[in-house]
């Protein structure tokens, strides 16, 4: 069954209205629905202007939603924004809001689960594990370094010299 323009508005207006979403997904909904490319921009369009569809938006609730949550790091949401092709002017000041205290909070707190089922020989190996548990979670080195030495205590830079 091939969808008529409204029929797709609709539709895809109902797929908005659920949860927020990006202007990349509905596009590539709509493409993988075979519209033809000025249709997809007129349904988008039309989206944008009755407020279903907002990339800043988005963008907030993805970065609120990956950090309480997912208990994700700026690296990791930053690469995942820019697969949904948000604009970097869309997410830095969403980022830039939450940014600091916020992270190392979260760092802070998944590092000291972590470490009570981290299994290591001894403490160098057990901050290694910790920094590429973190680093995994897309937190920067800087602050996983900071916070792996907050938690466990002693100076890990020294090895890497």
């Amino acid at each position: 069954m091939k969808l008529s323009e409204p029929q797709a508005l609709n539709r895809v207006a109902a797929y908005c209205s659920r949860t927020e979403r990006s202007e990349f997904s509905v596009r590539k909904k709509l493409l993988a629905w075979e519209f033809p490319e000025d249709a997809v921009n007129r349904i988008i369009d039309r989206l944008k202007k009755e407020k279903f569809l907002d990339n800043a938006r988005f963008a907030r609730s993805f970065i609120n939603d990956k950090i309480r949550f997912n208990k994700w790091g700026r690296t990791k949401i930053v690469f995942e924004l820019k697969k949904l092709n948000i604009p970097e002017s869309v997410y830095n000041p969403i980022l830039e809001e939450v940014a600091g205290d916020e992270f190392e909070k979260q760092l802070m707190h998944i590092l000291a689960i972590k470490e009570k089922s981290v299994k290591s020989k001894n403490d160098y190996d057990k901050k290694t594990k910790l920094i590429r548990f973190a680093l995994g979670r897309g937190f920067s080195m800087d602050l996983t370094i900071k916070c792996v030495n907050k938690l466990l205590g002693g100076d890990y830079e020294e090895h890497f010299s």
